[in-house]
């Protein structure tokens, strides 16, 4: 059966004048309109393409890519209402994606973006948008581990941190003091977990822990100072809100990172300025022994 909201595999059955009918092995077909087909186009060729109903409710196909499709949450902004709902701009020049008034959630305002769950309408088959995300999104089952690299969405902002989105299913937590770089509902950023609670809570954070960490720190430490042009201003005594805004560390990443690389040789730090040593130093200087300087072995 060919879906609305999905993308889907379909060969070439027939040539109209409106366009190619896409078949699926079944013999379920769709319309590809003329505007996206090509004059090498042929019978049996086989084509993927993204679904949806056209403003006649008729399902029809194009080449074009999405915002997002079923199954799938993103923060969409609404380009227009009426007394049935909204729609919202989901980047397909042809058709907007309907957000009934039933699946909102305090009203909307045109102009404004919402995070909004993509779902196939069990009644209609149509591909619709809801602000309830309690169908995508729950912890009940946590499908997720201590360490492992997830993918985030901001879906709300409180005095301790940010809610978030972990890989489309489960709601976790990111932290105020975990993140030194501006974050706005709606942002996507990868993430690692940091601990699952026995209730089901799952605290995230935008890098890694412990060796991984500072690791990557030290790595990203050095192209930050050779974009400087080989001088960052900060060093060991420099104002943590500084080290945040310059770098996205914390002050104690930061003072690790450096240690790293001074042992390589790599750098001279002084109170408030860090100085490459010498360009060729720096550049054969990574992280091998960063497993050393933290674990002193």
């Amino acid at each position: 059966m060919i879906h609305a909201g999905q993308y889907h595999t379909l060969t070439v059955g027939r040539i109209s004048d409106h366009g190619l009918y896409l078949a699926n092995e079944e013999g379920d077909e769709v319309l590809l309109p003329n505007r996206y087909v090509s004059l090498k186009d042929a019978v049996g060729d086989a084509k993927k393409v993204f679904v949806y109903h056209d403003s006649e409710d008729r399902l029809v196909a194009t080449t074009e890519t999405p915002l997002a499709g079923a199954g799938d949450i993103a923060y969409l902004q609404v380009v227009d209402k009426n007394d049935h709902g909204a729609f919202l701009d989901w980047g397909l020049a042809a058709k907007h994606l309907f957000l009934p008034n039933r699946n909102q959630q305090g009203g909307v305002v045109v102009g404004r973006r919402y995070l909004v769950w993509i779902y196939e309408d069990s009644i209609t088959g149509r591909a619709v948008a809801s602000m309830k995300l309690r169908g995508a999104v729950g912890n009940e089952e946590i499908g997720v581990a201590p360490g492992e690299e997830v993918a985030l969405i901001v879906a709300s902002e409180s005095e301790i941190g940010w809610r978030v989105i972990v890989d489309g299913r489960h709601w976790g937590m990111l932290y105020r003091n975990q993140m030194f770089s501006p974050v706005e509902i709606g942002d996507r950023l990868t993430g690692f977990v940091r601990r699952v609670t026995e209730d089901g809570r799952i605290d995230v954070a935008v890098q890694k822990q412990g060796y991984n960490e500072v690791k990557d720190a030290s790595g990203r430490l050095m192209e930050l100072i050779r974009e400087a042009g080989g001088v960052l201003p900060l060093g060991d005594r420099s104002d943590p809100t500084d080290v945040a805004r310059l770098t996205g560390m914390s002050k104690k990443v930061f003072k690790r990172a450096l240690g790293v690389l001074m042992k390589q040789g790599a750098v001279v730090a002084a109170d408030t300025e860090t100085r490459l040593k010498n360009e060729r130093t720096a550049a054969t200087a990574g992280v091998a022994d960063a497993e050393t300087k933290i674990t002193g072995k």
